[in-house]
């Protein structure tokens, strides 16, 4: 049986007033769950929106980046506001570690630290955790989508080539993978967010910088590559649209961004790149300043936070535009 731990008094009361109702929906607030799943013990964060006519709910499962939290990444990307305004329940899941809730991984197959070292089989718990969510409130399984950044965004991609029958669509942000062999069961809509100016996940790929305190570094491959191979599974145009840049201000003056969208596509799926000029190895539109209070010297090591676009709005825009259209049998 799964274990719940509330995060706040009210939250707590929500879970008490529905203990033993089976098929009631858990009330708006802030909760957070434990499983077990691999003969480990699995947490998740749920933010449920006030809005409570919404059902069933789409879901948007956000996964952290190496060394960092559920709860690190519910508070850098900010992504809970979007959701109460425009009705979806946000998912922020816990990687592994030696730590229970600091410090934690993903192991996307080649890449990162304890989880991919433990092979800890990621893709399981994903699959696992949206069942346990869906004993807790009504979720349209036409909806679930995946988003994440860095180490979770390349956790993302492998959901995509492993769960497709469970995955709409994801959005990658500052972190790329390719599994080998490449070989996706389902074609997959992908939005993907990256800079070119990113010293960590590099956007034109190669060895990344070893991560802080360490010697370990990290192979990427080229984010292009990445997005070209997928489109032409996906069926998509040989040549992509590229749309006019659009120019940040204030802090972000410097910065720019570009759309480059594959499509259409087989399946009515699509392939979109945001490239960003400017931006380091950032969530944006992220709370640059709780960053910089978690990692204090050590933030500088990301480069430079940016609003030339907030990443929530754009990958909710994506999303919504997309559901799951077939079902492809899970390994």
């Amino acid at each position: 049986m799964s274990g719940m731990m509330p995060r706040n008094v009210l939250a707590l009361a929500a879970v008490l007033a529905i203990a033993g109702a089976s098929g009631a929906d858990l009330t708006p607030g802030d909760y957070k769950f434990e499983m077990t799943h691999g003969e480990r013990v699995r947490s998740y964060l749920v933010h449920v929106p006030s809005d409570t006519l919404v059902s069933p709910w789409p879901v948007v499962i956000n996964l952290h980046g190496s060394g960092s939290s559920g709860a690190g990444q519910q508070n850098y990307s900010r992504m809970d506001l979007l959701a109460d305004r425009e009705g979806f329940v946000v998912v922020y899941p816990n990687g592994t570690g030696v730590l229970s809730e600091h410090l934690l991984t993903w192991n996307a197959g080649t890449c990162c630290g304890y989880g991919q070292s433990n092979e800890v089989d990621d893709v399981g718990f994903v699959r696992a955790m949206v069942d346990d969510l869906g004993t807790r409130l009504t979720i349209d399984r036409t909806r679930i989508y995946v988003t994440g950044l860095s180490n979770g965004a390349m956790l993302a991609y492998r959901l995509a080539v492993e769960a497709p029958d469970l995955i709409a669509a994801i959005a990658p942000v500052a972190g790329a993978m390719l599994p080998q062999p490449f070989a996706p069961r389902h074609p997959m809509s992908i939005l993907h967010i990256h800079s070119v100016d990113d010293s960590r996940a590099l956007f034109e790929g190669g060895l990344g910088p070893p991560y802080p305190l360490t010697t370990i570094s990290v192979l990427h491959p080229a984010v292009q590559d990445v997005l070209r191979l997928w489109a032409e599974f996906d069926g998509c145009p040989g040549q992509p649209a590229i749309e006019a840049p659009i120019h940040g201000t204030g802090a972000s003056a410097a910065h720019s961004a570009v759309r480059i969208s594959y499509g259409p596509c087989r399946d009515e799926v699509e392939v979109v790149l945001w490239k960003l000029t400017g931006p380091g190895h950032v969530w944006p539109g992220g709370a640059a300043q709780y960053l910089s209070a978690l990692l204090g010297s050590q933030s500088k090591t990301l480069g430079p936070a940016t609003d030339v676009i907030d990443a929530n709005e754009r990958i909710w825009e994506f999303f919504s535009a997309h559901r799951l259209r077939q079902t492809a049998a899970p390994d």
